[in-house]
């Protein structure tokens, strides 16, 4: 596949995501970062409470992305998210463990019903 291929496939994977968590969060909530030069100052996909790093291909490499979006992410107080996907796949997020346990309890800190 070619570089310009490649790209396009990347940014229609990142309009994707846009969509879906658009249904989630809201169309004004949710938009495609700008791709600057060097890439770390805004993340692929602008989410509430996240830095998402997005890759899609033969191949990726989620351990990579979450490590890119970790390190672009220091200081903006959001968990850092590598959403991937490979061909012919569905695609995964892949969150460190501690931020997921904090989700978690945020998430189930608000379903609590006291009887």
């Amino acid at each position: 596949m070619s570089g310009k291929a490649s790209r396009r496939k990347g940014q229609d994977f990142e309009r994707e995501i846009v969509r879906r968590l658009a249904e989630v969060f809201g169309e004004d909530k949710v938009r495609r970062g700008l791709q600057y030069r060097e890439g770390s100052e805004c993340p692929d996909v602008q989410a509430p409470a996240f830095w998402i790093e997005c890759k899609r291909g033969k191949r990726t490499n989620p351990k990579a992305a979450l490590e890119q979006a970790s390190q672009d992410s220091i200081g903006k107080g959001v968990w850092p998210a590598a959403i991937c996907k490979e061909d012919r796949s569905p695609a995964t997020v892949t969150l460190f463990f501690e931020d997921f346990a904090e989700l978690l309890r945020e998430w189930w800190a608000g379903r609590m019903v006291v009887r």
